[in-house]
């Protein structure tokens, strides 16, 4: 492997350091190493639309449709909370109340608390999307709460156990959100979503069999889109399959030009291949696509650390621990690591 960088003091790397220098490239990744950086990656997610038997079903109100129509469009443009607050009208409106009452030993009144009954599949799809909203917001307590109360409604409502696993996984639960996948996968062979979501965790778990094997499925299923061409990136990146990593970044990029996680994953690979140049423009473009990746600043500057420019790498530093505090626990060693492969390269 040729090391591609332009050397401080013009120096040239000897044929004997590439292994050396691969070593050191890999330990620069931060703390679990590519499965690390896809957690930003937008896991697959699904919003349901009205059910065809609600028009059919004159328990209904117009008025709950007409919120559950509203939260829909409100969802779409990013205003998760007046989404939540319609998917919670549209909830109270399509749940029915038995208001007989019934008498205790004492001659008391009351009504019984277990007497709301609710209109399936309609009630269950706006708990599914009010879960949807929610995690969107961040509320992933809230998020899940909505998909028990789905599920509990309708069992075999795939898209809320696929979606109540992205909650789980967000609080780091993923063994629970595999279990959660694998139900939605039951419920649904095709459920190519299921499978991109059950590989990008597989690879969290350092699986990395079931992890290409999922993603592989979720390509036969469905081959244009992004995001499982990026996901399977980072599983050959983990595997040291550079070459096809490469290959699904760059298909990625194809099908969705302003994927910022498509160039973040590149820059990566390259890296890895010691060709820090290379890897600074795929950062630069990642970060002009999506400012808010962590890793993308973290891996410039530790490319510009080994480039000799410590000034322009501590202002990237700055800004992915701004995003991601977590990252200094392990800046000083990656930032060391990075200034002895320098010193390897300029001793040549």
């Amino acid at each position: 492997m040729t090391i591609q960088v332009r050397l401080p003091r013009g120096a040239q790397a000897a044929s004997s350091t590439p292994r050396i220098l691969a070593h050191l490239v890999d330990e620069l990744q931060p703390e679990g190493g590519s499965t690390m950086r896809r957690y930003a990656i937008s896991f697959a997610l699904v919003s349901l639309l009205l059910p065809v038997t609600v028009f059919s079903q004159t328990r209904t109100p117009d008025a709950a449709v007409n919120h559950f129509k509203s939260a829909l469009k409100k969802s779409a443009n990013g205003d998760f909370d007046s989404a939540i607050e319609d998917y919670t009208r549209a909830i109270r409106l399509s749940s029915h109340f038995d208001t007989s009452k019934t008498q205790d030993r004492l001659g008391n009144s009351f009504t019984d608390s277990n007497s709301i009954t609710v209109i399936d599949p309609f009630t269950a799809n706006a708990y599914s999307n009010r879960g949807l909203a929610r995690f969107k917001k961040g509320d992933y307590i809230g998020a899940i709460e909505d998909y028990n109360q789905a599920l509990e409604i309708r069992p075999r409502l795939a898209a809320a156990y696929l979606n109540r696993a992205a909650a789980l996984r967000a609080k780091g639960d993923l063994e629970a959100a595999v279990k959660d996948l694998d139900k939605a996968i039951s419920l649904k062979k095709d459920f190519f979503e299921a499978f991109n979501n059950r590989g990008s965790i597989r690879l969290d778990l350092k699986d990395t069999d079931g992890a290409l094997s999922d993603l592989n499925r979720a390509l036969e299923l469905n081959n244009r889109i992004a995001e499982p061409y990026i996901q399977r990136g980072y599983v050959y990146m983990a595997l040291k399959n550079f070459d096809s990593a490469l290959a699904d970044f760059n298909r990625a990029m194809q099908l969705s030009p302003d994927m910022a996680w498509a160039y973040q994953g590149r820059g990566t690979t390259v890296m890895f291949q010691g060709k820090m140049l290379e890897a600074i423009d795929n950062f630069n473009r990642a970060i002009e696509l999506d400012p808010t990746i962590p890793w993308s600043y973290f891996n410039r500057g530790l490319a510009k650390v080994f480039l000799g420019d410590e000034a322009e790498a501590e202002k990237d530093f700055v800004e992915s621990l701004r995003l991601k505090p977590e990252l200094k626990a392990e800046m000083a060693r990656r930032i060391d690591l990075a200034r002895q492969l320098r010193r390897i390269g300029n001793s040549k």
